[in-house]
């Protein structure tokens, strides 16, 4: 997958039609889920092996603490970091095998938010990737992930 190719998997949540990354509605999926969280989401970074996204972290994913919820932080590590899996020329989506996030702090509603994600290693069957959350304006760590997918062979039938 080209580079702009993740930029737009990434972006494609936008919001209204003032917003400059918003996509066309036919180029988004009909997934919900993918689309509520990754709504705002903005890509200041990609190259091959490596992703950074920012966003403000908006009212709809806080938890009854009013901070980023702990489902909205996994689903960003599993999400970001299958796109930075992507820069790097992986021949399919895959299944996720693994994912492990760490909370450090947290995120309230309005913060800006970093996400980096790094690929550690991507095999026939199998990729790796860090992924790091953290408040924009200080770098403290908000939450570290870890995710590994599988990743479908094809078939030489």
């Amino acid at each position: 997958m080209e580079l702009e190719s993740v930029k737009r998997y990434l972006e494609k949540g936008g919001g209204g039609d003032d917003d400059k990354n918003k996509s066309t509605m036919e180029e988004m999926p009909t997934k919900f889920f993918e689309r509520f969280i990754m709504q705002g989401l903005r890509v200041d970074l990609s190259e091959p092996g490596r992703v950074i996204c920012s966003m403000k972290v908006p009212p709809r994913l806080l938890n009854a603490g009013n901070f980023m919820h702990g489902g909205a932080t996994a689903t960003l590590v599993d999400l970001v970091g299958s796109a930075a899996i992507f820069t790097v020329g992986a021949p399919s989506v895959g299944v996720s095998v693994e994912i492990n996030v760490s909370y450090l702090d947290a995120a309230f509603g309005g913060e800006e938010i970093e996400i980096e994600a790094k690929v550690l290693r991507v095999g026939k069957a199998v990729a790796v990737v860090s992924v790091e959350l953290r408040k924009k304006d200080t770098g403290k760590i908000v939450a570290q992930g870890r995710h590994t997918k599988y990743l479908a062979i094809s078939s030489k039938m």
